[in-house]
């Protein structure tokens, strides 16, 4: 148990930290912080597949195309958003792209939910209402931009169920990462910045914070029930509202905290049922 705490810190401080070099590169433009994002992870992704001799291309070549086309669309759009929002509310409402994901499943997939899962899901969004209705500092378009990529972001969720296990973890990351690649290279010809001094060892390591992130995740998954340890994912969100109070200066109302709250405790409590049903 205790090696799998250890790993969930360790991807919560991953996390964390490319979060805040997000928010600190905002004056790029999104294309080209997501071209760097992209072009730090591809280097462990293709060496990873090359080294074990895993074929590249997969087996579900739409599937994994459609999974990059909407994992670019939502990391772009929230590395937009952060030009608009505290960091830690960004991060926090990304993450209700499980319920989204949730309601996708139950329309497209034809999946059961309970109705106490829905209860949590009014909590997550009655805790958005909070955050948006009683912090000034959520500007209305990047609550919008936040909003559809975590809305992406649950489709992500629906595609990886639907790919299942016919493809390797790895070529679905190997996808996503080629796709930003192209996607982050094309956008960033019409919005180009010359990163200057330590600004390229910044963006670079966007992808090296991003990969090791995902990795001590999936490690911290592996090494125990996952329903005991998935709760502390979202511990990223307190380490990045903690540090863009003291990097940015973000603040933080009392009731957007308690929004923040509710937000989390929603989808915990929904991790948790759907773990033990």
């Amino acid at each position: 148990m205790k090696k799998a705490i250890y790993f969930m810190l360790l991807s919560a401080v991953s996390f964390t930290v490319m979060n805040l070099f997000v928010k600190y590169l905002a004056h790029y433009g999104s294309g080209q912080l997501v071209l760097f994002r992209a072009f730090g992870s591809l280097f462990f992704t293709m060496s990873y597949l090359l080294w074990h001799k895993i074929p590249i291309l997969g087996n579900q070549k739409v599937l994994l195309i459609s999974r990059g086309l909407a994992g670019v669309t939502s990391m772009g759009l929230f590395f937009m958003s952060v030009n608009y929002l505290p960091i830690g509310s960004a991060v926090s409402l990304r993450y209700l792209s499980p319920i989204f994901a949730t309601i996708l499943a139950v329309v497209f997939l034809k999946e059961h939910v309970k109705h106490v899962q829905w209860l949590f899901f009014l909590m997550a969004f009655s805790g958005v209402l909070m955050i948006k209705g009683f912090d000034p500092n959520i500007d209305s378009f990047g609550f919008l931009l936040i909003m559809i990529s975590a809305f992406f972001s649950g489709i992500v969720y629906v595609l990886i169920s639907k790919i299942g296990q016919r493809d390797h973890p790895v070529v679905i990351v190997n996808y996503f990462m080629w796709i930003s690649v192209v996607v982050g290279g094309v956008l960033s010809i019409f919005d180009w910045t010359t990163p200057k001094g330590i600004e390229w060892v910044l963006l670079l390591s966007l992808g090296v914070f991003g990969y090791f992130g995902q990795l001590f995740m999936t490690k911290a998954f592996q090494s125990q029930a996952t329903n005991k340890v998935v709760s502390l994912k979202y511990v990223e969100v307190l380490f990045t509202m903690v540090a863009g109070v003291f990097w940015f200066g973000d603040q933080y109302p009392v009731l957007s905290l308690v929004g923040t709250l509710l937000v989390v405790t929603g989808l915990i409590l929904n991790i948790w049922y759907r773990k033990k049903s």
